[in-house]
């Protein structure tokens, strides 16, 4: 408005990055109550944690985590899906950017091995609550998860033509299953080791 007799001029204004800020705050309180979720889902299994619970060891009320999750399923939907999309686009940003098969294999199982490492919480919760899910919900985890085990199918049939897909992702699954194993087997201080061998045992099983 202009500025005339009697009037004071109004103070100039950044409301986009006002909007951005907030959005960025309301996002890493979302990230927040999630790596939360995660944590209690993990250690005392999804049907004994309330969202008082999950309010508490985020930092807020219960009722406020209501301004981002309309109830505690829809918090273990966000956990589960925004593992299993992390998982499949990650992995194929990886692929796409690999220069060549054996390339992309390599950093495909350095990828999971690092999600695992760093996730033990999301992989307990998938193995013990992903029957907690609505339907729909359960059924997207899944959808994600079998892009991203064809994902590793598709390099495994360019390094290994001769060798039928159903075998191929047999190979895939039982890798999952050791790179998984780290929330029970890990120890704090020995992530290197791990990581190493790991990688090793999972690239041999893959390509012997």
């Amino acid at each position: 408005m202009e500025s005339g007799p009697g009037t004071r001029p109004t103070p100039p204004t950044d409301a986009p990055a006002e909007a951005t800020a907030r959005a960025r705050a309301k996002a890493e309180r979302r990230a927040e109550l999630l790596r939360a979720a995660a944590r209690l889902f993990a250690e005392r299994g999804f049907p004994r944690v309330s969202l008082d619970d999950l309010g508490a060891a985020a930092g807020v009320s219960g009722p406020a985590v209501y301004r981002h999750f309309a109830s505690k399923q829809a918090v273990l939907a966000a956990v589960l899906l925004d593992a299993s999309e992390g998982l499949r686009t990650g992995g194929a940003a990886v692929v796409e950017a690999a220069g060549g098969v054996r390339i992309a294999l390599e950093r495909l199982v350095a990828f999971h091995v690092e999600f695992a490492l760093a996730n033990p919480d999301v992989i307990r919760v998938q193995d013990h609550d992903l029957d907690s899910l609505a339907e729909t919900d359960r059924h997207a985890v899944r959808a994600l998860q079998r892009q991203y085990v064809e994902l590793w199918v598709d390099v495994l049939a360019r390094l290994r033509p001769e060798e039928a897909r159903a075998a191929l992702r047999t190979r895939a699954h039982a890798t999952f299953g050791l790179l998984n194993s780290t929330p029970y087997s890990d120890r704090p201080g020995s992530s290197a080791t791990t990581r190493s061998t790991l990688e090793r045992m999972a690239l041999a099983a893959l390509t012997a």
